[in-house]
Order: C-alpha cells, then sequence, then structure tokens
C-alpha cells in the first residue's frame, strides 16, 4: 500500500506541547503558628522578668525598714521585759529582808516574854504566901560590856523575910583577878575611879533592880565579881559570881 504523501508544511510543523500549570504559591503560615507561639513566650518571660527585678527593688528598698522597726520592736519589749525581771527579783529580795528581820524580831520577842513569864512567876512565887523567906540577898547580876575596858552592871536585889518592911542601905562592888600573872583584887573606888566613891543607895519592900559603870584596868583578867550589901540596919551580906556567868543572864553564886 503506498503511505500517504507528505507535505513540506505537515514536514515542518512540530508537534505543540502540552500546557504546564503554573506553581501555586504556599499559603501563608496561620496567625497561630509555632512562630507566634514562641514570640508570645518571650514576650511573657520577659514581662515576668520585669516583675520580678521590680519586685526584688522593691523588697530592698522597704525591706531594711521594716526590719529596723520590728528590731527596735524587739528590743524595746526585751528591754521591758528584763526591767521587769530586775524589779520582780528586787521586790522578792526586799520581802526576803523584811521576813528574815521579822523573824529576828519575833525571836527576840519571844525570848523576852519567856524571861519576863520567869521573872514574874519568880516574883509571884517571891512575894505569896507560900513563898521561901530569904534575908537580903542578890538574885541576879548581869554585866554588859559597853566600849574598852568599860563595863555596865545590872543586879536584883531581893527580901522577903520581913514583909512589908523597907530594906535600904547601899551597894559595892569589888573584882578579882589578874595582871602581869599576879592576883589583884579591884576596890569598888578603883572600879568607879573616884576615890573614896560612895556605894550606889538603894530602898525596897521586895525586890529592886539597880545597875551603874566600872572601868578595869588595861591588862586585866577578871576572874569573878563581889557584890557587897550595906543595910542601913543589920549585917552585910556579900556574894560572889564567876565573871563569866556575870557576863550573861546568871543565877546567884556562893
Amino acid at each position: 500500500m503506498a503511505e500517504p504523501e507528505q507535505t513540506p508544511e505537515s514536514q515542518s510543523q512540530d508537534p505543540v506541547p502540552e500546557a504546564v500549570p503554573a506553581p501555586v504559591p504556599a499559603p501563608a503560615a496561620p496567625p497561630n503558628g509555632p512562630g507566634t507561639g514562641r514570640r508570645r513566650w518571650w514576650r511573657a518571660a520577659v514581662f515576668v522578668a520585669a516583675l520580678g527585678f521590680g519586685a526584688w527593688g522593691l523588697w530592698t528598698t522597704l525591706a531594711p525598714a521594716g526590719e529596723a522597726v520590728q528590731t527596735r520592736g524587739q528590743r524595746a519589749r526585751l528591754d521591758a521585759l528584763e526591767q521587769q525581771i530586775a524589779t520582780l527579783k528586787r521586790s522578792d529580795q526586799i520581802s526576803r529582808d523584811a521576813n528574815r528581820d521579822l523573824q529576828g524580831t519575833l525571836a527576840e520577842r519571844d525570848e523576852e516574854i519567856a524571861g519576863l513569864r520567869a521573872d514574874v512567876a519568880f516574883y509571884e512565887r517571891f512575894v505569896g504566901a507560900t513563898g521561901q523567906r530569904r534575908g537580903l540577898t542578890v538574885h541576879t547580876l548581869q554585866l554588859q560590856q559597853q566600849s574598852g575596858q568599860a563595863w555596865h552592871f545590872t543586879a536584883t536585889l531581893t527580901q522577903n523575910l520581913n514583909r512589908g518592911s523597907v530594906s535600904s542601905g547601899e551597894v559595892t562592888l569589888s573584882v578579882e583577878g589578874t595582871r602581869d600573872g599576879k592576883l589583884q583584887k579591884l576596890s569598888w573606888a578603883e572600879l568607879r575611879q573616884q576615890p573614896g566613891a560612895a556605894g550606889i543607895a538603894y530602898s525596897f519592900k521586895y525586890f529592886q533592880e539597880i545597875g551603874g559603870d566600872l572601868v578595869l584596868p588595861a591588862g586585866y583578867q577578871p576572874l569573878r565579881v563581889v557584890v557587897r550589901l550595906a543595910p542601913k540596919s543589920g549585917t552585910a551580906v556579900e556574894q560572889a559570881f564567876p565573871w563569866a556567868d556575870a557576863t550573861r543572864r546568871s543565877d546567884p553564886g556562893a
């Protein structure tokens, strides 16, 4: 079979290529895409950091003043408590001292009352109908040191032999002791440091307390005291008391 005859036009025409579609641009990223989230996070971080720095600055400015005020308040309260404690301690000490003084005073009063009761009991027996009859005597003798070699004596004289009658006379003392290793007796005039010194007068029905002063020479060691009662009528009476007993409340010696 014969091939179709090709004309020059058919030979020179090239086949027409197919049309290629234009590229479609990629759609823009949505507003809430990854980039936007990172930017928001960064802005939030910066804002939080700014707030943190601001708070820190405010704290550093105000905290010292607040702490100073609080410290002063605590110090004032501590000082007040310390003052209160000191006041309570002082008050307690004053109360203790006052209580101790009161106890001492009460003890002295009890002792004084006991002594007075004993004296009253004695005098009641002494002047009572059943009391033992005794003539002129020295019931007690007491010596108390004043200063240096000076002493004060107190003697209680009694008599109930002649009820209702008055006994009167004079009292003198003498002291026996040692000086420079030798026995020495001091007379009433030497003890009073008055030549020819008169005795101490007494006058009573039942009892009387008399007293006076005497002075011992330096270096003298007393051993006993002799009390001499010289009534206006009758025989003189002498009683001796050991010095150690006479320096405290004592009963009559022999």
